[in-house]
């Protein structure tokens, strides 16, 4: 059986004993070394060649920003998970790494919980993500996890969704989680001001952390770009990002369309989820839904997607070549449920092509479809 060869990074000795006995538990996880900085980490990684490294963002003499920074100018396809703090400083350096690179990250348990909850937060929150960029276990038959999406995967033939009429969509419904703030990015930063729809967002992180997703992708793209906060009326060319821990959904109210933010039960372990979000679209949008599935560990937005499609809306799912991880997008593709699989570097000239409107054809735009896969 393959095993995944990893290294866990971590100035303190206890919390890499922790993650170093969770780790060995697993019989398809084999911890080849440690290191407490950034320099012994470089060292170790040129002696052990491991399939992933754990990588503590505080660090003494080399901190873990400046060491994923060297880590990627000579191991450009190895994965990096960092390990954060769930703190303002560990939001903005979490989201700084995935920034420069970082595969995934994981937050350490407070350091309140006893060690049975500490080490059931490590096997729960970082063994599924070192078992996914690694490969092992996919739930996509024939899918692959690629460390920075760095290798195309090998096409695969699979089955679009055949659809009527080309729709114009008045809303965005978009669900992402591993590799999603540098995906977020590429397809954000090619919107133009005046993108003619609003766009929701469920990325899979905590609070505070979206805070910092929202401020950094404002940063980097035309669109306006905020967490959401309950009853904003939608406007075009606003992004509204679900906070942590809150479920966004959108609902008629006086003739507008609002955002709603609940906390509801946690769908698919996810709160915010993607699957809501979906629902409520389809809900309230009907054949005008457009749904977008993006790069992602799990399966949260498969039966939303589902039920976008089922109202009439439309699906469109980020291909393998392009993601950090295919199990959202690919759950999704072979469920039958996507219009249009597109490399990342066409997702925004898609979006404006399904969302333009166009001088007395509102519903029906000429047939430049890909594929008429629209």
């Amino acid at each position: 059986m393959k095993k995944a060869k990893v290294l866990v990074v971590d100035d303190a000795m206890l919390i890499r004993r922790m993650v170093t006995d969770v780790l060995a538990a697993d019989p398809s996880i084999e911890v080849v070394g440690e290191a407490a900085n950034g320099r012994i980490a470089l060292q170790k990684i040129a002696q052990l060649s491991p399939d992933l490294v754990t990588l503590d963002i505080e660090m003494p003499e080399m901190d873990g920003i400046q060491t994923l920074k060297e880590i990627r100018k000579t191991y450009p396809r190895l994965s990096v998970i960092m390990f954060s703090a769930l703190t303002e400083r560990g939001a903005a350096d979490t989201l700084e790494a995935l920034h420069h690179g970082a595969s995934d990250y994981v937050t350490k348990p407070a350091s309140a919980a006893g060690k049975a909850t500490a080490q059931q937060r490590i096997l729960e929150d970082l063994v599924p993500k070192i078992k996914s960029l690694c490969r092992l276990g996919n739930p996509v038959p024939g899918g692959q996890a690629k460390p920075n999406a760095a290798a195309p995967a090998a096409a695969r033939p699979f089955a679009l969704r055949a659809v009527g009429t080309p729709i114009t969509a008045d809303i965005v419904a978009i669900g992402v989680s591993t590799g999603g703030p540098a995906a977020l990015a590429e397809v954000l930063s090619h919107l133009p001001a005046d993108f003619p729809a609003p766009i929701l967002l469920v990325q899979h992180m905590p609070q505070m952390f979206t805070r910092f997703l929202a401020e950094r992708l404002n940063g980097q793209t035309p669109l306006s770009v905020a967490e959401a906060v309950d009853g904003q009326p939608l406007k075009p060319g606003m992004v509204y990002v679900a906070p942590g821990d809150f479920h966004l959904t959108v609902k008629r109210r006086s003739g507008a369309v609002v955002t709603v933010l609940d906390q509801a039960p946690p769908q698919n372990s996810h709160r915010p989820s993607a699957d809501v979000l979906f629902k409520s679209v389809a809900e309230t949008y009907g054949a005008r839904g457009l749904a977008l599935v993006l790069t992602g560990m799990g399966q949260d937005g498969v039966s939303g997607a589902e039920e976008v499609t089922r109202a009439g809306g439309r699906v469109l799912v980020q291909d393998e070549a392009t993601s950090v991880v295919w199990e959202m997008p690919g759950l999704v593709v072979n469920a039958g449920l996507a219009d249009a699989v597109l490399p990342l570097g066409q997702i925004a000239g898609e979006l404006q092509r399904r969302t333009e409107r166009t001088a007395g054809a509102d519903n029906a735009r000429s047939a430049v479809a890909v594929g008429d896969s629209n």
